[in-house]
């Protein structure tokens, strides 16, 4: 007896949690070697297909939703999002990334790399924090306290407001590898330049190495 199935395939991250995001992550690593099982709990955690109906699919269906699901996960058009309105509460990316607090920019630097893994709801919860004072698209937030967590909201944030923080990020590598070589050849006119260079360093390595996962991740 042939049963009718609807499914609703995604087409932007604003509705898939970063928890739910994680839980997916890890539950493909368990499948990392076997690219149909990996396609079949993506089409079961993403677009809701019970993996029992798999086989029943058609073959044109079933290569119809891969390529689907290829193409809205490969998407790369993520903007950064400044303000984030959740639950009656307004949070803002930290509105001036030169004058970020110096404990912010520690406790950031702490971690290996900038990826969407365990640890990146705590930088989220560093570099966005609630807004106390707005006008417009201009807003202040409050200053940055180590001990305040809102890490437990963050998680229920789709990921579309992840992926834009992130690829703000790579994109702002990208710059800093092209500005480098510039700021080496005046390193003798300017001689502190070498300084600022050498206190960024650790940063600039993490956004390069989360720049190559996502490379890595967007060939396969």
């Amino acid at each position: 007896m042939n049963k009718q199935i609807t499914l609703t395939i995604p087409t932007d991250w604003n509705g898939i949690s970063l928890k739910k995001y994680l839980a997916l992550q890890k539950e493909l690593t368990n499948y990392a070697e076997d690219e149909d099982a990996v396609v079949a709990v993506m089409l079961e955690t993403l677009c809701g297909l019970d993996a029992k109906y798999l086989s029943g699919l058609a073959v044109s269906d079933y290569l119809m939703l891969r390529t689907e699901l290829s193409q809205f996960i490969g998407r790369v058009d993520h903007e950064l999002v400044p303000i984030v309105e959740w639950n009656g509460k307004k949070w803002g990316f930290e509105p001036n990334l030169s004058k970020m607090a110096y404990g912010a920019y520690l406790d950031i630097s702490k971690y290996d790399s900038l990826a969407i893994d365990d640890n990146w709801v705590k930088i989220m919860n560093i570099l966005y924090r609630p807004i106390v004072e707005q006008k417009g698209t201009m807003y202040t937030t409050k200053p940055y306290d180590a001990t305040e967590d809102n890490t437990k909201e963050m998680l229920q944030w789709g990921m579309n407001i992840h992926f834009g923080a992130l690829f703000f990020f790579l994109h702002l590598s990208t710059d800093l590898v092209i500005s480098i070589p510039n700021y080496l050849k005046e390193e003798d006119k300017h001689p502190h330049s070498m300084q600022i260079l050498q206190r960024s360093g650790e940063v600039t390595k993490q956004l390069l190495t989360s720049r190559k996962g996502i490379s890595q991740s967007s060939e396969k």
